[in-house]
């Protein structure tokens, strides 16, 4: 029987525009970008220049730092955009595609006799090494350390997300294969977390557990109980010095492939959602794909414009009309901009149309209501309002405003104490949702996790 563990705090938040379980057809990308800012923890050095021909999975730049770290390519093509921003900051190496798919092929043994240092070894060459996420501070992993567990988060919680079980049904031996490379990663276990509906699920069942140390827990509640810094804390809990891996449910399947195939395969299930997509549903893209192929189906008979964002709406980056799908994105939400000031905002009656977390409007009498939410601030920064409201949507044993308070004040011992080993950005987003004072939550989180990061290394 798997061990079912029942989150009581979050928020679910009901939007218009949840995507159908049907997959789309649409055209082939012709560019595909990646953008160093996807990876945070890094200082990119280029290794192409403009014009020049790659595979897929050729290097287009490593880490300065750990330059076994590489950072490919999703398809062949040719290097025709190499953008910078100021002080000559690389901001994305776009690739034209060619669409005749090269892959560089990489020599892959018999997986259940190679070494922990092959299988890196492996990863490591293929580009595949991104893939793996270190908590504490959601940097990209040393390779050269062993982590005390990794966990998959095999489930989304946040609004207008992939069903994993709809969207894996056709990949799931290459999954089963990914965590059984990722089995051989740690000296403990791979942690595998599914939500109480997946219990019944076909592919996230009992006989999934023919790898070795690998533990299957379900999560009942709101979200964030999808998110993998909550599952960590419910099962294994960080502490000083700990170091745990995160993966992505798509890019274990991405693992599975190339252990598989000895090919790098970016191939992943996106979502187009949102209230402003004229029919969402699920799309199969490679990491990277420009979202000017969707132009058509976003629709633009609106005052206020729309806001595309790659990821989901409470954490996601907001991206242009012909941007680019974040490297670790499996979202494309759109939704109406909120570039607009409202006449009594709070005080008008009733408020039916209107989502609020306490019972401000009277909107709280239909839970399964469904909103079409926007953008806007709906006030205006102020100082912290001690009300609770962080506390209530955050399913950890932390104290968040007093976090945010003793990062504001640069006080590192503080921080240790009330628990920034803990969280991310993600982990806090609903925090910055819900807040009265309209506190810029993640930003302060991540500047307070850089600061760390600068201290432990001097």
């Amino acid at each position: 029987m798997l061990k079912v563990i029942k989150i009581k705090k979050g928020l679910n938040i009901k939007l218009k525009g949840e995507p159908e379980k049907i997959f789309g057809a649409t055209e082939k990308p012709a560019k595909y970008a990646l953008k160093p800012a996807d990876f945070i923890g890094i200082t990119p050095k280029l290794v192409v220049q403009e014009g020049d021909k790659v595979k897929v999975g050729s290097p287009l730049f490593l880490d300065k730092n750990k330059p076994e770290i590489k950072f490919v390519s999703p398809v062949s093509g040719t290097v025709s955009a190499i953008n910078r921003g100021e002080k000559r900051k690389l901001l994305s190496i776009v690739v034209t595609s060619d669409a005749v798919d090269d892959y560089i092929k990489h020599e892959v043994g018999d997986l259940e006799n190679m070494t922990r240092e092959q299988i890196i070894n492996v990863i490591l060459e293929s580009g595949a090494f991104p893939f793996f996420i270190q908590r504490p501070y959601g940097i990209i992993a040393n390779p050269n350390d062993i982590p005390k567990a990794v966990f998959v988060s095999c489930f989304d919680s946040s609004p207008l997300a992939v069903d994993y079980d709809f969207a894996m049904q056709y990949d799931a031996e290459y999954l089963k294969k990914g965590v059984r490379v990722l089995s051989k990663l740690t000296n403990g276990n791979v942690n595998l977390g599914i939500s109480k509906k997946m219990l019944k699920s076909t592919i996230f069942n009992t006989e999934f557990l023919d790898a070795k140390n690998v533990v299957i827990t379900a999560f009942a509640g709101k979200h964030p109980c999808g998110n993998a810094g909550v599952q960590i804390n419910h099962v294994n809990p960080i502490n000083k010095g700990d170091v745990v891996w995160t993966v992505k449910l798509q890019h274990v399947v991405m693992l599975g492939k190339l252990f598989e195939k000895g090919i790098y395969d970016a191939n992943k299930v996106v979502v187009l959602a949102g209230s402003r997509v004229e029919r969402p549903c699920y799309f199969r893209l490679l990491a990277g794909a420009t979202v000017s192929i969707f132009s058509n189906q976003i629709k633009t008979e609106n005052e206020k414009g729309n806001r595309i964002i790659s990821g989901n709406v409470l954490s996601g980056s907001q991206i242009s009309e012909d941007g680019y799908l974040g490297f670790y994105d499996d979202q494309i939400c759109v939704i109406p901009e909120g570039n607009y000031n409202e006449l009594f905002g709070w005080a008008k009656p009733l408020r039916m149309k209107k989502f609020s977390m306490s019972r401000s409007y009277f909107s709280w009498i239909m839970p399964n209501k469904k909103y079409d939410l926007d953008t806007n601030y709906n006030g205006s920064v102020r100082a912290f309002v001690m009300n609770g409201q962080y506390e209530k949507v955050l399913p950890m044993n932390i104290y968040p405003v007093f976090l945010l308070k003793a990062i504001l004040a640069n006080d590192i011992d503080k921080m240790e104490q009330l628990g920034i080993y803990e969280v991310i950005e993600e982990d806090l987003a609903l925090c910055e949702f819900v807040c009265t004072s309209k506190i810029d939550v993640q930003k302060i989180l991540r500047d307070g996790i850089d600061l760390m990061i600068k201290e432990m290394q001097s």
